[in-house]
């Protein structure tokens, strides 16, 4: 990953008060974990189990990004219905992305898409988009659709540490999550010419994590469609519109496997699509492969 020396991003002033809200409340979330490991008895409207953690970011994140003045609407992947108020931007998060990794201590984060038209919305409708990252540090990346900035979040300060972040040329690691026996026969074969060309395996089972490594090293990250499941796992809104973005700010891109992800129109708040994300070439090669 490239960058050159960090500068203060100074995109929108209404955007930056919403990332403001979710930076200042990272430390909370953080270590409220320890406390939280508990399965709730109840899922989602996606159907996952939600656990005590997701329970609190949620409403933590509510709470925070409601009382910003920039904002008109807060959805999450945990709630069936958009909270509404009365600002400009329409707010789609995932409040702990990862949240199965809490059992083992593996990382996970925030996602948050900064949308600029009412919910469900196409990807385009983005204005930004950012993700915290629980790792060795606490991080958050920020993209306003042109620059990337990644930011170290520490004593309740967000500190630069690299902008105009670029996702490298070379192509190092790649990653597919679902079951490889639930693969169609076209996403076997493209994996099988990335493991042919020795590209490194990487895969979590955090989006973020998983997706920083792509970020990092360069390489591709899919959940595909899978054989009883052809819009795979992740949602759009909360998940692969905001983090596909982030890539394109980067300058990667992102696909459902036919065509532009962002350019999609879902119809419903908690759809679903498949996602490759990455190096433009390498996301090129799973189109051409899945045509």
């Amino acid at each position: 990953m490239t960058a050159t020396a960090a500068t203060e991003w100074t995109g929108d002033a209404g955007v930056d008060a919403v990332f403001d809200a979710v930076a200042d409340s990272a430390s909370e979330i953080r270590e409220a974990l320890v406390e939280r490991r508990a399965v709730l008895d109840r899922e989602n409207p996606s159907g996952d189990t939600i656990s005590a953690a997701d329970e609190y970011a949620d409403d933590l994140l509510a709470e925070r990004l409601l009382d910003v003045d920039s904002v008109a609407a807060y959805a999450s992947e945990e709630r069936d219905a958009v909270l509404t108020d009365d600002g400009r931007y329409h707010l789609a998060v995932d409040p702990l992305d990862g949240s199965s990794n809490l059992r083992p201590n593996n990382c996970m984060g925030t996602i948050v898409g900064v949308y600029d038209a009412p919910l469900p919305a196409s990807g385009r409708d983005l204005v930004a988009a950012a993700y915290v990252l629980f790792g060795p540090n606490t991080t958050m990346v920020v993209a306003d659709g042109e620059t990337v900035t990644e930011y170290l979040l520490a004593d309740g300060q967000r500190r630069p540490l690299r902008a105009d972040l670029t996702v490298p040329d070379e192509t190092t690691v790649y990653g597919f999550g679902g079951r490889r026996p639930d693969w169609t026969g076209p996403v076997e074969s493209v994996v099988s010419e990335f493991e042919a060309e020795r590209l490194k395996l990487r895969y979590g089972g955090a989006l973020i994590g998983d997706f920083t490594q792509v970020l990092t090293h360069g390489g591709i990250f899919a959940y595909p469609e899978l054989d009883d499941s052809p819009e795979g796992k992740l949602r759009y809104l909360f998940e692969c519109a905001p983090m596909g973005f982030v890539m394109e700010s980067a300058g990667g891109r992102v696909s459902d496997g036919r065509g532009d992800l962002l350019a999609r129109e879902p119809d419903d708040l908690h759809a679903r699509t498949p996602l490759y994300v990455g190096t433009t070439d390498l996301v090129d090669r799973v189109e051409a492969e899945l045509a």
